[in-house]
């Protein structure tokens, strides 16, 4: 199960973070303005929202059906951004890498339920996080080769997805059972849940607010266009080095708070910062402060006493999808009002919700 969700996992952090490196080269191929197809990123929360809602009946029989649908619509919805020569085609694309995402992002949790879950989680999340990394990185050398356009990288992760069809079909994996039936004897009780779910949405929403604008907090402190993009892989390069050493985190600290802490700090160097490489540092500081929130939150959730681990991941999936559509279209419309710099403020609030909501669930 864990090598599944592994390689489940690194497709959607090369596949997501590909999306988001492929408008340049799309608007330059497709000869439309970037802002045009801004919008797509965001396709993957809308997947999230849309499948988040099925879970509970997509796990009914366990994971194969999702890991094996979300295989296809990653491979084919790779196949057509890398090969797009129009917008329709790309949109198209884009919808099915967010829809077979969401089933990714839908089945993980309900296949590494159980007592060792947080260290589980935040191994194969972190794996996504190094493979974001590496998305740009190919994305661009290949652009830079001339042979057609670097939107073929998004190629690269397909013979994984092959390989992933293929043991799905030959091992599948069952599902764990709740671990605890009633609570005080009157079923599963939702005020946890609800709180647990908040803590969630506000761990998600703080991450991709760095995810989706860093690159434009860097070109605001100065640095040029293709800079900025290369500097941004500090955030996600922060978040793969402390969720891969999350598992030893796990054991030695308590990592919400702490992650909290590290990443207020950093949102407060980034909005302090004065030059480039100051926001680059915050941008790495901050991929370390978040790097542990999201797997552990959503461990809590999917241990919640009487919670399947099929209705705990609808749960956490649609979650996930309210802060990713929500978040970085809520700071877009505070820097509309204030500089996109003072707009990182509202992280910190976000920061001590969560950790309140924490405490109390």
């Amino acid at each position: 199960m864990v090598r599944q969700a592994a390689i489940a996992q690194s497709s959607i952090g090369y596949a997501i973070t590909g999306l988001g490196a492929c408008l340049v080269l799309l608007a330059q191929d497709l000869q439309v303005r970037p802002e045009q197809l801004a919008w797509l990123p965001t396709t993957f929360g809308a997947g999230l929202l849309v499948v988040a809602p099925a879970g509970p009946y997509l796990l009914r029989r366990g994971s194969r059906l999702s890991l094996v649908a979300g295989a296809l619509l990653i491979a084919v919805g790779a196949i057509l951004l890398a090969t797009a020569a129009a917008v329709p085609v790309a949109a198209a694309g884009a919808l099915l890498l967010g829809i077979g995402g969401a089933a990714f992002v839908l089945v993980t949790p309900a296949m590494l339920a159980g007592p060792a879950a947080a260290g589980r989680l935040t191994t194969v999340i972190g794996l996504s996080s190094a493979a974001a990394v590496v998305a740009p990185l190919a994305i661009g050398a290949w652009d830079t080769t001339g042979v057609g356009t670097g939107r073929l990288a998004l190629l690269v992760i397909v013979p994984p997805l092959a390989v992933l069809i293929f043991d799905v079909c030959r091992r599948p994996s069952p599902l764990p059972a709740p671990a605890v039936a009633t609570v005080d004897g009157q079923g599963m009780r939702r005020g946890p849940v609800v709180r647990r779910w908040g803590v969630v949405v506000l761990a998600v929403s703080v991450e991709f607010c760095f995810t989706i604008w860093g690159v434009a907090r860097l070109t605001g402190a100065g640095a040029g266009t293709g800079a900025a993009a290369l500097l941004s892989t500090a955030f996600p390069l922060g978040m793969a080095c402390g969720r891969l050493a999350g598992p030893w985190l796990l054991s030695r600290l308590p990592v919400v708070p702490a992650g909290a802490a590290v990443t207020a700090a950093s949102a407060v160097l980034m909005v302090a910062a004065g030059s480039p490489v100051l926001v680059t540092v915050g941008l790495a500081g901050a991929g370390l402060g978040v790097a542990t929130l999201y797997p552990v939150t959503l461990a809590r959730l999917v241990g919640t006493p009487g919670l399947s681990a099929a209705h705990a991941a609808s749960i956490g999936a649609f979650a996930s999808g309210t802060a990713i559509v929500a978040a970085p279209a809520a700071l877009a419309r505070l820097a509309d009002v204030a500089d996109l710099r003072l707009a990182y403020l509202v992280t910190l609030p976000l920061l001590a919700a969560m950790l309140v909501l924490h405490r109390r669930g």
